[in-house]
């Protein structure tokens, strides 16, 4: 019988069964497709053996007018600006407290500092800075007050922190002639001590809703359905220019003035000179880049304090600060009519897309007395968060809650051959963490969502969009952001650092490399003509190993015999037996295919291929393998 070369379909499909996609593949983790044919991803390392607090959820790149290339880094927990691998931290401060306003007690043999201030405004996980403490002679020293500390919240008048020292009694004074190690008390604090509290922390994942409808049937307090806590944390951010404009989702807006140094912290945008009605909230922000205005999308209207989630409002022209509308300017806004709130925007060509829960709006500028207009382009699509969407060659992409979009002119359903099996492992309760980002090297749009049992974005889901095809992986990731100004390489988020991706073959997330395990199985292909079994005596793989940085790569090739097409291959009793064969190429000879054998002895009716690397230093691709079968039979 002559070889039986297996050439696969490009992509993914698991819309069917296996066997019904006979001639594709089926399964795969962190491999993508060239030309057609699958090889490994590239691997990642730290940028920075730096770190920031909490996780990042956006990433906004942008260059200043001296070229200097600066990513904002927003977390639940602070705002940063990363220059030169090192996190510079401009959280805005939100209140800053008086000398006299606040009071400080120490208990002795404890490192807890109780902070009394009458309404402080703090949640736990907030931040707050001391400066000015005097007159201590103990352990607790003016330099050990004078720092950055996170609060645990006890009341609305009080909360504690953690010294980095424990109280002696040379730091205290007696209250009493009779008195308890707990009448010890600090002094000479409430005179001087200013206390400097940053923008309230948000929540790291999404809180479930309590009370009724929240939970399961019946659950909790007839007609309650509310968050137990706040949305999740998320920045918006957008360069106006040199500078930057940023504030949390459902927060104020604040200024950072590149001139200002990395050690200067955002400001309220009210602040600034000829500031005018500024938005006290907003959810989504955006900058037009070639008629230079500030939006602010879902916020409270001119000379109203109630939050309107349908709302858009801008400032005048080549103003961030000026939001009053007047004959003289071009300040205004618009109010969208198809949904109930803004969930996503983003900037395409000469538009504005935003995306309502309903629907889709394009907003362009017109000019007075108009100055934006807003045209309805689709209804009856969703959007499952707002980062789900990006662009890539022009045409714009996006995950709704249960099926993909694309938008190139008109609005279209993006077919997909891994819909299923996306939407049906997919935790919904934490379906505002899922982000799109793109890798435009590779021609591709990414997704990151949370697997069912996930609380955090742990698989991906990948659509090449020259040659129309799909793939899917692991990967832990909470944001990420193309080659751009700042990087070449696409820049990731990963616990509380972030990563160059795409470098090298290997995870130098820790500083040391550990290998990337790597795999691609094909859908079940008929070994003979599917009625007889047949024997496979041998296989001639087609595998490259250019990019390689070990001194001999090698990669697992496995077939999964059949006894009958459909039966899975964790059941025993189907497989009619299975072997593997180590392919090994020089690491001084050139790159070029492989062209060797490799001896084994199968048996079967159907049969699955798949290719897996496990060790360091290892990439590769996979050509057409071919196999020399004899027939054998019809019994099994």
């Amino acid at each position: 019988m002559p070889l039986k070369k297996l050439l696969f379909k490009p992509g993914l499909d698991r819309e069917t069964t296996r066997y019904t996609s006979e001639g594709g593949w089926y399964d795969c983790d962190k491999i993508r497709f060239r030309s057609g044919s699958p090889e490994k991803i590239g691997g990642w390392q730290q940028l920075s053996t730096n770190t920031y607090q909490g996780t990042a959820r956006s990433l906004w790149p942008w260059s200043t007018f001296a070229y200097a290339a600066y990513l904002g880094v927003g977390t639940n927990l602070k705002y940063y600006i990363m220059y030169g691998g090192a996190y510079n931290d401009i959280t805005p401060i939100r209140a800053t407290t008086l000398p006299g306003d606040i009071s400080l007690a120490l208990t002795l043999g404890s490192n807890i500092m109780t902070v009394t201030d009458v309404a402080h405004g703090c949640k736990t996980g907030d931040f707050v800075t001391f400066s000015g403490a005097t007159g201590f002679g103990g352990n607790v020293t003016p330099a050990v007050i004078d720092q950055e500390y996170q609060v645990t919240v006890i009341d609305v008048n009080t909360y504690t922190v953690v010294l980095p020292v424990v109280a002696n009694t040379a730091d205290f004074i007696y209250l009493d002639l009779v008195f308890t190690t707990n009448q010890y008390e600090q002094w000479q604090t409430a005179e001087t001590v200013v206390a400097a509290y940053q923008v309230n922390t948000g929540d790291a994942i999404q809180i479930p809703l309590s009370g009724w409808g929240g939970g399961a049937w019946g659950l909790g307090p007839w007609g309650i359905g509310i968050p137990t806590t706040e949305i999740l944390r998320i920045w918006n951010h957008q360069n106006f220019g040199e500078d930057l404009i940023f504030g949390p989702k459902g927060g104020g807006l604040y200024y950072w003035d590149a001139s200002s140094g990395l050690a200067a912290r955002g400001v309220a945008l009210s602040s600034l000179a000829g500031a005018s009605d500024v938005p006290t909230s907003q959810n989504l922000i955006a900058v037009s880049d070639t008629s230079r205005f500030v939006l602010a999308f879902g916020t409270n209207d001119y000379l109203s304090a109630t939050f309107d989630p349908m709302l858009i409002r801008w400032s005048d022209q080549e103003s961030a600060v000026n939001w009053t509308p007047a004959a003289t300017n071009q300040a205004g806004s618009v109010r969208l009519s198809h949904g109930s709130e803004i969930l996503g925007v983003a900037q395409v060509r000469q538009e504005l897309l935003v995306w309502t829960d309903t629907s889709l709006y394009s907003l362009q500028y017109l000019g007075p007395p108009i100055v934006w207009g807003s045209q309805l382009l689709s209804d009856n699509v969703t959007l499952i968060s707002d980062r789900a969407m990006t662009t890539a060659a022009g045409v714009t992409y996006w995950m709704g809650e249960d099926k993909f979009y694309v938008y190139d002119g008109r609005v279209r359903t993006l077919p997909c051959a891994l819909r299923q099996y996306v939407f049906s492992d997919f935790n919904l309760g934490q379906a505002d963490q899922v982000f799109a980002s793109t890798v435009e090297r590779f021609n591709e749009v990414w997704w990151f969502y949370p697997s069912a049992g996930s609380i955090t974005c742990n698989k991906y889901v990948v659509y090449n969009y020259i040659e129309q095809i799909w793939y899917y992986g692991t990967m832990d990731r909470s944001s990420w952001v193309d080659a751009s100004v700042v990087s070449d390489y696409p820049i990731s988020a990963a616990g509380n650092q972030l990563l160059y991706q795409e470098v090298g073959v290997d995870d130098a997330s820790s500083g040391t490399s550990v290998p990337i395990p790597a795999y691609i199985t094909s859908a079940e292909f008929d070994i003979d003509d599917g009625h007889n079994f047949g024997f496979v005596w041998r296989v001639l793989p087609d595998i490259t190993f250019r990019g390689s940085s070990a001194a001999s790569p090698q990669a697992l090739l496995t077939l999964l015999p059949l006894q009958n097409s459909g039966s899975g291959y964790n059941n025993p009793q189907s497989v009619a037996g299975s072997s593997s064969g180590a392919i090994v190429r020089s690491a001084t000879v050139p790159v070029e295919e492989f062209t060797g054998q490799v001896n084994i002895r199968v048996r079967g009716r159907q049969m699955a291929l798949k290719v897996a690397s496990e060790d360091l230093g290892v990439a590769w691709q996979l050509g057409a393998p071919r196999l020399d079968i004899k027939s054998d039979g019809r019994k099994s």
